[in-house]
């Protein structure tokens, strides 16, 4: 029998207090984003990762628009096999997820029919097809960095808010087009390394190594924590909390901080238009709060050397290189020329490194245009708080920009969903990793590969356990190496900050924005997470010990205890139980 988890606590018509969707609330492809429901209890439900903090009002339109809306489009248009795209549900402001799958086997075989046909010609042109949306998406970009908030009228600001909400639609509708086959051809490849007797965890090896986006963000922080370095700023750096070394650097005395204040600008110029988190509105830039990046500057600056980056890239590639030369000489001479026609193929597309280079263009920053308008809104309208306007949903905002409804309307109503998000936000550490019915195992190869939602992360989150001296937790062995450090809990990437060098970064998931505190890790343990998650490419590439699906890693050790982490086997090992909420190096 079905192990099945409740959803009536979360079961409600309500989205946020004061708001109920009229039918036909926003458009779907399959199945429409909503809240729970007592027939949602017969489906396996999984809590999502990218908004830990959970959703704003208007932040929901991101589950709307992208997330529910890209994954059935480009599902249905493509089409996947077994799966029809992801749906999503409201628990208070936090979002479980499931798989909408096709049941029937005709339908299955007919779809991947279409599959294996559409999946030639898109690998082929792979490169120039994802360089065209890269020019669509840039130019959008443009767009709206040449829109003058200040200046736009109230209904000025309205247009662009609509604009804004379909570009961030269509960034999203491009992620999935390039994401589904993408994935497709590297699971392929994976089942034929798996059956020529390849170790398949050995794929992602074979294709790291290669430059992105993020990691070039990440080589310039690093620089600019070398400059402060130089600059005689680490003791200054050390003794100021993130949120306040604006201010301290403003204020300082002499010309060193001056001096690196001014380059501080000039990477804030060409990379400060991203967040630290997924496509959510509710996320300041780091141009907007560039407290995020003085906080890593200040981790790296801890550590006794600068990290080298450009040595940690070299080292990936050898490993790569010699990965792939041990893997063919177990091969026949005609196993060879299969394995070599596979690798050639998922080289050219090559996931991994598409998987960082689309977040630079589509997660960190596609949000920023639509918050812009929110707040430009948000001032024109005379609310109390820069931010209100996040917490009106779109028909709410909407009739504040046309003119149709004074915010007035909505003052007492916005400070109720603030306070509703902040207790929601308190409750994430203690929500269900699973709802509704739990199945043996999982068959979407999205769901195992990039969720990390194997039969053994369902067996660990539907038990009961407690850690002790000497547990042992066991998950997906992501990036090889052993580390021992002291374990740092973090529930979202606003608490980097409390990183220190040598650490063991535990956390629900990475997303790319916590790519540059793998510069000064010693490993990383997450809950969740296949081997094509975010923390199993970095740790790769960064040469991190990661540890991914553990299932209840934030419940299960805390803040301060001294932690074992064995990429290459998968497990990670609670050796002393330590003091919550300091541990070393506080």
């Amino acid at each position: 029998m079905s192990l099945v988890i409740p959803v009536d606590e979360y079961a409600t018509d309500e989205w946020y207090p004061g708001f109920t969707p009229a039918f036909g609330h926003a458009p779907f492809v399959v199945e429409p984003f909503r809240t729970f429901s007592e027939q949602d209890e017969r489906r396996f439900w999984f809590l999502d990762f990218h908004c830990p903090r959970g959703l704003t009002p208007l932040g929901t339109t991101w589950l709307e628009d992208c997330y529910s809306w890209g994954t059935q489009l480009t599902a249905e248009q493509m089409p996947l096999p077994h799966s029809r795209g992801i749906t999503q549900r409201m628990a208070g402001t936090h979002v479980y997820a499931a798989a909408i799958p096709v049941e029937s086997r005709y339908e299955i075989e007919a779809r991947s029919v279409r599959m294996r046909s559409h999946l030639p010609g898109f690998l082929q042109g792979f490169k120039a097809l994802w360089n065209r949306r890269v020019a669509e998406i840039d130019a959008g970009w443009r767009y709206f960095q040449g829109i003058d908030v200040e200046r736009s009228s109230l209904s000025e600001l309205g247009t662009m808010l609509a604009e804004a909400r379909r570009y961030a639609q269509r960034a999203f509708e491009i992620h999935f087009e390039m994401m589904y086959p993408l994935l497709a051809n590297h699971l392929g490849f994976t089942g034929m390394c798996t059956e020529l007797g390849l170790d398949p965890h050995e794929v992602g090896t074979f294709l790291q190594g290669h430059d992105t986006k993020i990691m070039e963000t990440d080589r310039e922080l690093g620089r600019l924590a070398a400059a402060a370095r130089d600059a005689g700023l680490g003791p200054l750096f050390a003794a100021t909390e993130p949120e306040r070394l604006a201010g301290t650097l403003a204020a300082a005395e002499g010309g060193a901080a001056t001096a690196w204040t001014s380059r501080l600008r000039d990477f804030l110029d060409v990379y400060g238009h991203r967040i630290e988190g997924v496509c959510d509105v509710a996320l300041p830039s780091w141009i907007e709060d560039p407290a995020p990046v003085l906080g890593m500057v200040r981790t790296l600056l801890l550590k006794d050397t600068d990290h080298d980056f450009e040595a940690a890239l070299r080292q990936a590639q050898v490993e790569r290189e010699a990965a792939i030369d041990a893997a063919r000489s177990r091969l026949t001479r005609r196993e060879q020329e299969a394995f070599d026609a596979g690798l050639a193929s998922v080289q050219a597309a090559n996931f991994l490194r598409w998987q960082d280079d689309h977040s630079h263009y589509i997660d960190l920053r596609v949000s920023l245009p639509m918050r812009r308008a929110a707040l430009g809104i948000a001032e024109k309208a005379g609310t109390d708080r820069p931010d209100d306007t996040l917490f009106l949903f779109w028909p709410e905002l909407d009739a504040v920009a046309s003119g149709e409804r004074a915010y007035g309307e909505f003052r007492s109503i916005v400070e109720v969903r603030r306070q509703y998000f902040a207790h929601w936000h308190e409750r994430r550490a203690s929500m269900p990793k699973v709802l509704g019915t739990v199945p043996e195992a999982v068959e979407d190869p999205i769901l195992t590969e990039i969720f990390g939602l194997d039969e053994h992360f369902l067996r660990v989150v539907t038990a009961t356990a407690r850690a002790g001296d000497g547990t042992t937790l066991t998950g997906v062995p992501a990036a090889k190496g052993r580390a021992t450090g002291v374990a740092r809990v973090l529930s979202d990437a606003g608490d980097l900050h409390r990183l220190r060098p040598g650490e063991v970064l535990v956390c629900e998931s990475t997303s790319p924005h916590w790519t540059p505190a793998f510069a000064a890790i010693a490993a990383c343990v997450c809950d969740s997470g296949g081997m094509l998650s975010h923390a199993a490419i970095v740790g790769r590439e960064y040469g991190v010990p990661t540890v991914t699906a553990c299932g209840l890693a934030t419940v299960l050790v805390e803040d301060g205890d001294r932690v074992e982490v064995d990429g290459g086997r998968g497990t990670v090992t609670v050796v002393r139980v330590g003091a919550p909420a300091g541990g070393s190096g506080s």
